[in-house]
């Protein structure tokens, strides 16, 4: 079973300027991902000129005629949030200003956030379109004739369809909370700009039931040891499943060992770098080209794990199903099996039931925080390229690192790709010798 991720709206809603209050209530799963936005600069400077922004829409008359008639400003009007500005001017950010009018406020505040997004899209996963998330934020041309009047209208007509009604630059439609779910708001959001996003692994994350039963399977055992047949597994899955549990549950894990065909793909090879559990990495060369050897030293390992080295419990990744061989020839060993939708048959997985086999699809996991260790193993892979750059065309180029990585993606993120790396190769010196780098930045 599978739940709906809230990591994209908990941070869309934090940058608009949602009160703290409510978005621990409703994103209760996403507190320690809040604290964090709260302590980076660029994320809290566009929460609080967002909050000033929307504070000014609901109160614009009132602040105007407080200005023109009581020569009031906003560091002496109660519905601002003072030390929002003191922090803001701390900042550098120039907030109050002599002789002004609400428009003028308007206009400045509109101009330092149309100024100040993009340092945030370091916020946001390389798969979302950053060009949408920027837009409920920025507005263009906000100087010329009736802009800010026509959104000021616009808000103030639907003032119950703008989330927690904080004013976003959007389409108001009558959807319910766009800041909902991650599902929900890409939906939304996609939709709005006559796009669509399909890839669900996204905004899916596996239930607390299935994470509980992993939890109880290790708490259990004596001794539990991952056995991944790399073969029928995929690393960035398997990655997924790993970020996604608690790391304390995890460390009690004694090894996890990838059994692995020499053609296999680069992501294997990283793994072990991105987790905390040891990692053993055994190559398997074939003796023939049509065989692969990986299942016969998998569970000759596994057995020799059980008799000699005091491992009960096993967590078996894989699809295939000459494994319930191996399952059914050591019943006094514990055993739980991850596997893939799409590479598993039903027959094994009723049997697994069946026999009171625990086992999840990996595919239940979220895939979004999978982005570290895809781009690691893609910029490698373009590396290696790089000494036959010439001629190449920068998306063929692109679209064979991601055919020879097995990662996969949308045109879209694979075009995100070539734009900010592939397109942005330049030449160097380096000890007085020319080199190709790579703009990681």
């Amino acid at each position: 079973m599978t739940v709906d991720t809230k990591e994209v709206v908990a941070t869309i809603a934090y940058m608009i300027g949602v009160r703290m209050s409510a978005l621990k209530t409703s994103y209760p799963e996403c507190e320690e991902l809040i604290n964090k936005l709260h302590e980076d600069k660029d994320a809290t400077a566009i929460r609080y000129l967002c909050k000033l922004r929307t504070a000014l829409l609901l109160h614009f008359k009132k602040t105007d005629t407080a200005m023109r008639y009581d020569l009031k400003n906003l560091n002496s009007l109660e519905w601002y949030d003072q030390d929002n500005i003191k922090q803001l001017e701390k900042w550098g950010f120039t907030i109050i200003q002599a002789n002004h009018r609400s428009d003028k406020y308007i206009q400045d505040f509109t101009k330092l956030i149309n100024e100040n997004i993009d340092k945030c899209s370091r916020l946001f996963y390389d798969w979302l379109n950053w060009d949408y998330i920027r837009d409920l934020f920025y507005i263009p041309k906000y100087n010329k004739k009736d802009v800010m009047v026509n959104e000021f209208n616009k808000y103030m007509a639907n003032l119950e369809h703008y989330p927690f009604q904080m004013y976003i630059h959007w389409k108001p439609a009558e959807v319910g909370s766009i800041v909902y779910s991650d599902k929900k708001f890409l939906k939304i959001i996609y939709s709005q700009h006559n796009d669509y996003f399909a890839d669900e692994t996204k905004y899916q994350d596996a239930d607390d039931e299935t994470r509980n039963n992993i939890y109880n399977f290790i708490e259990s055992s004596e001794k539990t040891a991952v056995a991944v047949d790399c073969e029928n597994s995929n690393p960035f899955k398997l990655y997924s499943v790993l970020k996604g549990l608690n790391p304390d549950e995890l460390a009690k894990i004694e090894k996890i060992t990838l059994y692995d065909d020499i053609n296999t793909t680069d992501g294997w090879d990283w793994l072990s770098k991105f987790i905390h559990i040891p990692v053993e990495h055994i190559e398997i060369e074939r003796v023939t080209d049509r065989k692969s050897l990986v299942d016969v030293r998998m569970t000759a390992s596994v057995v020799t794990d059980f008799y000699r080295n005091g491992i009960t419990s096993f967590i078996i990744v894989s699809s295939d199903s000459d494994f319930w061989g191996l399952i059914k020839s050591l019943p006094d060993a514990k055993f739980l099996v991850m596997f893939e939708y799409e590479k598993c048959g039903s027959d094994i997985r009723t049997a697994l039931d069946e026999h009171g086999i625990y086992n999840c699809a990996i595919d239940d996991f979220c895939s979004a925080n999978t982005e570290e260790l895809k781009r690691t193993v893609l910029l490698t892979a373009l590396e290696r390229h790089i000494p036959s750059l010439l001629g190449e065309n920068p998306m063929d180029l692109t679209y064979r690192i991601y055919e020879e990585t097995k990662v996969t993606a949308t045109k879209k993120e694979m075009e995100n790709f070539c734009n900010r790396y592939v397109k942005t190769l330049r030449l160097k010196i380096v000890d007085d010798k020319f080199v190709i780098e790579i703009a990681r930045g």
